[in-house]
């Protein structure tokens, strides 16, 4: 059964002082309590700061050094620290997360939880974009189809009128694009899972791969695990053709969404048909060839007995998935997909259904603007793991007042790091677990090389620098975690980030998305590399004994690795934030803990002009992540807190002899700084897939405090 999820003719957003965060073991779920309950749990300033509420005055004196404006800024990020050790946060920016979820609910018949309809709404109304009303594939980017027809039909599923003046400039916006048959694959998908789109209108995503020998190299367990999970429960609900009756809403919507009548619509003209708003890897002339042969296939294959098998084979990696991660997925979209794929296998009535519905909380997240969904179930482990270290380095954990935050840090850490391999490891085509760290938690449970990494570094500061700290994580459990990354390190030196590359570079010819680049298979990275260098070689200091040779000869190979792709300019490219600026800092950190650093040093000297370079008149730096993707550093029109920590980093770690230019960076940033210690959020950070931002917004103090603290290490006072 369907139907609308509420009712908005107007919007009225809840009272955001009946907002609670909840933690439990690494989950953070945001929930709305009865007035009653409010009045019995105050509110945190936990709570209060990411609702965008006015937190109890803190006003601290006035920093004159470096180390008092690093002090202050640990001051305030403390009162973000939460009871179980970690920091929470957003980690939203994405613009295609949302309609699937709802888009769901709606299908599946299931009743959102009290508050989340009306601050999805909110959200999307802040979110529009001010020029035109529409919205784009990041909260940063241009209106696109995909954002604007999938975030339209959101608004219109929860209820807001096709008259409200949000979705008269939207839907505006979408008919000047050309309206919704120009989205891309995954909006396609989408709207044809609702009922507004034809499948026909869609390229196949034939489930029959999963059919395939393994051994061929278009199999898809040789694909991204990101891409691979995707295309899983795509597959099988485009397999199944499956879509829900018709209601007057989505009736409705068929006429809203297109520039002419729904029923003229020559859907097979629509398979290739991509506004260039949206398009940024377009097709390939292989892709468009075998596209063609899919389509012929599928008209013999759709009502045959292969079907039916490829149809069980796909859901059964969804089940895989599903158990692999205690039903959440390694995301939010194929989440979301695996949950209407159980739908249509299960029912609503079954167990597996039901677990779906309930792990959802846990990528909702609340601000002041409204209710997003995050990229990820959060970035616990990763913001907490940086957090660590840089207020070890800075000297800051020694001092009597922080020494409660490293011990519930370390809680943390001890808890999240995963202490099982999956039960369907073989049959899911996944990679031993076992002693890894995560990204977020470890019920999510999936192995990051670079998280690993960092969360064995933090853990041997913890353990082995600071005097107060008891001994949580065991020699053998730290063996474990280097056992996962020397298991990591690509054929070519270097690492990726969930598992080893597994497919030919080949098969992004056949990248189906257009709006991402390099999804099909696993790519190596400076940023991973540059971590599990340093991981190992923290290790190493501990445990000279432990597999030496092979951490000397793999540390050899992925130093290696990371010289061979930095840039003529001197410059690395950044994959997983912005862009330049984040990769060179990885960089210049790997190669300063292997001394590469003597007079005579090319690719030291290279970096540091390159940054140098990049350095504005007011002495921070400050790159657009349109650097990301045009593969060119690109300026920002302002300089940003977060890329001046990053710069600031790399040129200490190198050991750049220019201090004043350093200095006007420190400057930079505590200029910046509020009176109680805290920095304002400035532009997006991350990046994934070269075309996507998402908000890492825990970075503006992570790495100021960082950069505050190493300068106060290296230069003293000195200002």
């Amino acid at each position: 059964m369907t139907g609308t999820i509420s009712s908005h003719t107007a919007h009225h957003p809840t009272d955001r002082t009946r907002w609670r965060l909840r933690v439990n073991e690494g989950r953070q779920t945001w929930h709305y309590i009865s007035e009653e309950e409010s009045r019995a749990d105050p509110q945190s300033d936990i709570e209060k700061y990411w609702l965008g509420l006015k937190i109890s005055p803190s006003n601290l004196p006035k920093p004159t050094t470096a180390l008092e404006a690093a002090r202050n800024g640990f001051e305030f990020f403390k009162r973000l620290q939460n009871e179980e050790g970690f920091w929470s946060g957003e980690y939203g920016g994405p613009m295609f997360l949302l309609p699937g979820l709802v888009i769901t609910y709606y299908v599946t018949g299931v009743k959102m939880p009290e508050g989340w309809s009306d601050e999805i709404i909110q959200y999307l109304f802040n979110r529009a974009h001010a020029d035109d009303g529409g919205w784009g594939l990041h909260i940063e980017g241009h209106s696109t189809v995909f954002g604007t027809a999938l975030n339209y039909i959101v608004l219109r599923l929860l209820g807001v009128d096709a008259e409200h003046p949000v979705c008269v400039r939207a839907r505006g916006t979408l008919h000047k694009l050309g309206g919704a048959t120009g989205s891309p694959s995954w909006g396609k998908f989408w709207m044809a899972a609702l009922g507004v789109y034809d499948w026909d209108g869609m390229n196949p995503v034939p489930p029959e791969l999963w059919l395939l020998p393994h051994f061929l190299p278009i199999h898809p367990a040789r694909y991204w695990c990101h891409t691979r999970n995707v295309y899983i429960p795509m597959s099988y609900i485009y397999g199944r053709r499956a879509t829900p009756a018709l209601t007057p809403l989505t009736r409705q919507l068929r006429e809203e969404l297109y520039t002419q009548p729904y029923d003229t619509i020559l859907w097979y003209q629509q398979r290739n048909n991509i506004c260039k708003a949206d398009e940024y890897y377009p097709h390939t002339s292989l892709l468009n060839f075998l596209n063609g042969g899919l389509v012929i296939a599928e008209k013999g294959i759709s009502k045959t007995g292969i079907r039916t098998r490829a149809l069980k084979a796909a859901y059964a990696q969804v089940k895989y998935e599903d158990e692999n991660t205690h039903y959440l997925d390694i995301g939010p979209v194929n989440k979301m997909m695996n949950m209407l794929s159980t739908f249509y296998e299960e029912g609503k009535d079954s167990e597996a259904f039901k677990l779906h519905a309930k792990n959802n909380i846990d990528f909702m997240w609340m601000s002041g603007g409204g209710m997003m969904m995050n990229g990820t179930n959060g970035s616990q482990l990763w913001d907490t793991a940086l957090l660590i270290q840089g207020v070890i380095e800075s000297g800051l954990a020694e001092e009597p007042q922080n020494h409660e935050a490293m011990k519930r840090g370390l809680m943390f850490i001890d808890d999240c790091q995963i202490k099982r391999n999956p039960p369907f490891m073989k049959e899911g085509y996944r990679d031993v677990t076992l002693g890894a760290w995560p990204f977020s938690n470890k019920f999510q449970g999936y192995t990051v090389s670079d998280c690993t990494s960092e969360g064995l570094k933090a853990v041997l500061l913890l353990q082995g620098k600071l005097s107060y700290t008891t001994e949580r994580v065991s020699m053998e459990r730290l063996e474990q975690a280097v056992d996962i990354v020397l298991g990591m390190q690509d054929k070519s030196g270097g690492f990726a980030s969930y598992e080893t590359v597994r497919g030919p570079a080949w098969l992004e010819w056949i990248n189906p998305a257009e709006v991402f680049g390099n999804i099909m298979i696993e790519y190596c990275y400076p940023e991973c590399s540059t971590a599990c260098v340093l991981g190992l070689t923290y290790f190493r200091e501990q445990r000279p004994d432990y597999r030496s040779e092979e951490i000397d000869a793999t540390i050899k190979r992925a130093v290696k690795f990371i010289l061979s792709v930095q840039r003529e300019d001197g410059s690395w490219y950044g994959s997983w934030a912005i862009c330049f600026t984040y990769a060179t800092l990885f960089a210049l950190e790997s190669l300063s803990s292997v001394g590469q650093f003597y007079s005579n040093s090319e690719p030291v000297r290279k970096a540091c002009e390159f940054l140098l370079s990049k350095q504005r008149v007011d002495g921070g730096w400050g790159e657009s992540y349109k650097s990301c993707e045009q593969h060119v550093y690109v300026e920002h029109e302002n300089s940003q807190v977060v890329q001046t920590a990053w710069a600031l980093l790399a040129l200490m770690a190198a050991k750049c002899p220019n201090q004043k230019a350093i200095q006007r960076g420190v400057e930079l940033i505590m200029s910046r700084q509020l009176p109680d210690g805290q920095w304002k959020q400035e532009a997006i950070e991350g990046i994934f897939n070269h075309s996507c931002s998402i908000s890492y917004p825990n970075y503006k103090h992570i790495f100021a405090i960082w950069a505050l603290g190493r300068y106060a290490k290296t230069y003293g006072d000195a200002l």
